[in-house]
């Protein structure tokens, strides 16, 4: 087969066009032209990779994912081979978020959760990026011995990606996700694990 590798290069470069344009000017602004102009394919090559443009969007945020994860399970590898505790954990997530360059990449998926909320067809996609984020923060969560971690894990995430989007929108420091996750951690730490006392 060997067409694989300069296919999955054509079928990347077409994706990575997707997300600068959508993080650029928006879901609206991607078309087969623009998308072809920018990752220097023929228009041809973006509709044998992609029937649909909700294929192309899907498979753009599911990249972006999957990317992301890959590097935050390096950092969550990285911090239980090293047992940092809390406070730690949550300084390394502001050098994150602070060497998170707000480009037009980061940009791209926060347009595609708020395109999911209004095209059914792309919450499953954006319900399985969700998914990727809780299962990580779960994962170090526990690793710094946080009780309840899976219950905590999906507003750990909310936490950061509210804040994050506040970040993008108004340039506030990555100072307010450390203050936050601190808050947050600390307080779970210190009460007992089990069911919501309210609820």
């Amino acid at each position: 087969m060997p067409n694989a590798a300069p296919s999955a290069s054509t079928r990347q470069r077409i994706i990575t066009a997707v997300l600068q344009i959508i993080g650029e000017d928006g879901v609206a602004a991607v078309t087969n032209r623009r998308i072809a102009k920018e990752a220097g394919v023929s228009l041809g090559s973006v509709t044998y990779h992609f029937e649909t443009q909700h294929d192309l969007l899907r498979e753009s945020l599911l990249h972006f994912v999957r990317e992301e994860a890959r590097h935050f399970t390096e950092l969550a590898d990285q911090c239980q081979t090293e047992g940092i505790d809390v406070e730690d954990a949550a300084s390394l997530a502001g050098q994150v978020a602070c060497g998170t360059a707000l480009d037009s990449a980061h940009l791209a998926p926060f347009e595609l959760y708020l395109h999911a909320g209004r095209d059914e067809r792309l919450r499953e996609a954006a319900a399985e990026a969700f998914r990727a984020y809780d299962r990580l923060a779960a994962r170090i969560l526990t690793a710094l011995g946080v009780p309840d971690a899976e219950r905590l894990a999906a507003t750990t995430v909310a936490l950061v990606m509210g804040l994050q989007l506040r970040r993008l929108a108004t340039g506030s420091p990555a100072d307010d996700l450390v203050d936050a996750l601190l808050l947050l951690t600390r307080g779970a730490v210190g009460r007992p694990a089990g069911p919501d006392p309210l609820g």
